[in-house]
C-alpha cells in the first residue's frame, strides 16, 4: 500500500475515538492524519498546516472490513429470493451467463457506493471480470481486496483458462495502493485437484491472498465425500493446499479435526451469518471453535443476491444474537468481539493488521465519523458505544467516511460518486439481467 501524498492533513477534535487498539480503549481525544496515516491519536493534537474538524459531536470508528462479498452482483438483489442455495445457484448462473463486463462495472459502483455510505472502507471481492470491480474501488475511492475467480475451464462461462485470467487481473493491479488483487478458486463443486493447486501455485509466485467458499452446505460436503472419500476442508489439507494468507468464505459445516488443520494452516475464515440464515444452509458456523483454535476470523456479509444487505452493522447484530441463542449463552460473542470481527480481526484475517483495522498511529487512516445524536446511538454514552455499534446502530448513523484520509463520503453524501447516475445505470442493468432470469 502506497502513501498518499496530496491530500491536505486533518485535525479531528475532541472526537469519541473507539480506537481497537491492544487496550481496545474508547477515549475522548483528537486525531490528527498527515499522508493518509493517523500521525496522532490523543490530547491536543498539533493544527500546524492542517485543517480542522469539530468531531465532538461524532465517535470515529475504524472502517469495517467486510471479509467476503461478491460486490458487482448488486442488479440481482431479490432476484432468487426464498430458495435453498442450489435453487439460488441455478438462477443465479444462468444470469451470470448473460452478464457483460460494463455491467459487472454498474453493479459494483452501487455495491461499492452501498458499502461506503454503511461506513465499510474495505472488502474482499470473488467474481469475475474483476477489473470492472477494480476500477469502480478506484473511482469511488474504496479499497478492494480483488479475488478473480477460478474454476475448472469446463465448468465457466469465462472466456479464456480461468487461471490464466487470474494471472492477467494480478498483473495489471499488482502494487496499486487501493487495490490488490489475488486468486480466488470458486469451491471444490467447480475446482478439481489441478485447479485448486495451480491456484496456490499462482498465488505463490505473485506473493497474493487466495478467497475460495469452503463447506457452505451439508450437501457440499457430503457430495466431495462421496467423491473423494474426504470432507472438503480435510482434503484441501491432504493435497497441500491449505496455508497462510488464504481465507475461506462461510465454512459452516466443519469437524473439530478440520478447524483444528485450519489452524495449524494459518487460513483465516470470513463469517457469512445472514447469508447462510437466508439460503437455509443449516447449522451454526463454528465461530467459538475457530478463534479457539487460533483461526483469525472476520465478518463478510456475501453478496445482495442471497443476504439483500452489504450493512456491517446489521451482520454484527445477526452473528452475535446467533451464536448466543445457539449456545444458550449470552456471553457468546459479546459486543467487543463483533466489533473485533468486522475490523481489526478481518485486518489479521488479511494479513493487514499492521495497517488497517484500528485508530492507532502509523497506521492507514480509513474511519468513519458516526453521528452521537442518531436515535440509534441513544444514550450516547462512551461506555455503551461499542454496544451500540454492534447491536443498534443503523448504516444512517454514519456521517462521513474517509480512506488513506481522503473523504469519499461526506453528510451522506458520495464525494467521488453521483448517486442519481449510479441508479440509473443500475436499473438499465437489472432491466436486462432480470429478464434473463429462468422461468
Amino acid at each position: 500500500m502506497s502513501e498518499s501524498t496530496h491530500e491536505p492533513a486533518r485535525v479531528f477534535r475532541s472526537a469519541l475515538v473507539v480506537t481497537q487498539d491492544a487496550e481496545r480503549r474508547v477515549v475522548r481525544a483528537d486525531v490528527r492524519v498527515d499522508g493518509g496515516r493517523f500521525s496522532h491519536v490523543g490530547p491536543r493534537a498539533p493544527t500546524e498546516g492542517a485543517e480542522v474538524v469539530d468531531a465532538s459531536g461524532y465517535a470515529l470508528v475504524p472502517g469495517f472490513i467486510n471479509l467476503h462479498t461478491h460486490v458487482a452482483m448488486h442488479p440481482l438483489r431479490g432476484i432468487a429470493d426464498d430458495r435453498d442455495l442450489a435453487g439460488f445457484l441455478e438462477t443465479l448462473f444462468a444470469v451470470d451467463a448473460h452478464r457483460t463486463e460494463a455491467d459487472v462495472e454498474v453493479g459494483a459502483r452501487a455495491g461499492v457506493a452501498e458499502m461506503l455510505l454503511g461506513g465499510t472502507t474495505s472488502f474482499l471481492d470473488l467474481y469475475y471480470f474483476e477489473d470492472a470491480v477494480a476500477r469502480a474501488v478506484v473511482e469511488l475511492g474504496a479499497r478492494g481486496f480483488l479475488g478473480w475467480a477460478v474454476l475448472d475451464p469446463e465448468m465457466t462461462t469465462q472466456k479464456g483458462r480461468p487461471l490464466d485470467n487470474a494471472a492477467a487481473f494480478i498483473g495489471r493491479w499488482k502494487g496499486h495502493p487501493t487495490v490488490t488483487p489475488l486468486v480466488a478458486p470458486q469451491g471444490v463443486y467447480v475446482c478439481g485437484e489441478a485447479t485448486w493447486l495451480g491456484a496456490r501455485a499462482l498465488a505463490d509466485r505473485e506473493g497474493t491472498l487466495l478467497h475460495y467458499h469452503l463447506s457452505e452446505t451439508r450437501k457440499e460436503v457430503a457430495d466431495h465425500e462421496a467423491k473423494t472419500g474426504r470432507r472438503p476442508a480435510d482434503w484441501l489439507g491432504q493435497i497441500g493446499f491449505l496455508g497462510p494468507r488464504q481465507v475461506a468464505a462461510h465454512a459452516v459445516w466443519l469437524t473439530g479435526a478440520e478447524i483444528a488443520g485450519l489452524g495449524r494452516a494459518g487460513v483465516g475464515v470470513a463469517h457469512c451469518m445472514s447469508s447462510n440464515l437466508k439460503l437455509a444452509s443449516g447449522g451454526v458456523a463454528p465461530i467459538v471453535e475457530l478463534r479457539a483454535a487460533s483461526v483469525p476470523v472476520g465478518l463478510g456479509t456475501d453478496s445482495v443476491a442471497s443476504n439483500n444487505s452489504l450493512s456491517m452493522f446489521r451482520e454484527m447484530h445477526t452473528a452475535g444474537l446467533v451464536q448466543k441463542n445457539h449456545r444458550w449463552d449470552a456471553a457468546a460473542l459479546p459486543a467487543p468481539t463483533l466489533l473485533d470481527l468486522a475490523t481489526v480481526e478481518a485486518a489479521r484475517a488479511l494479513g493487514v493488521a499492521d495497517e488497517l483495522g484500528s485508530i492507532e498511529v502509523g497506521k492507514r487512516a480509513d474511519f468513519s465519523l458516526v453521528r452521537l445524536d442518531h436515535p440509534t446511538l441513544q444514550p450516547a454514552r462512551p461506555e455503551a458505544i461499542v454496544s451500540h455499534l454492534a447491536y443498534a446502530a443503523s448504516d444512517e448513523a454514519v456521517d462521513s467516511v474517509y480512506v488513506d484520509g481522503r473523504p469519499v463520503v461526506e453528510h451522506r453524501r458520495l464525494v467521488r460518486g453521483d448517486w442519481s447516475r449510479i441508479r440509473t445505470d443500475l436499473d438499465h442493468a437489472a432491466s436486462t439481467l432480470w429478464s434473463a432470469r429462468p422461468t
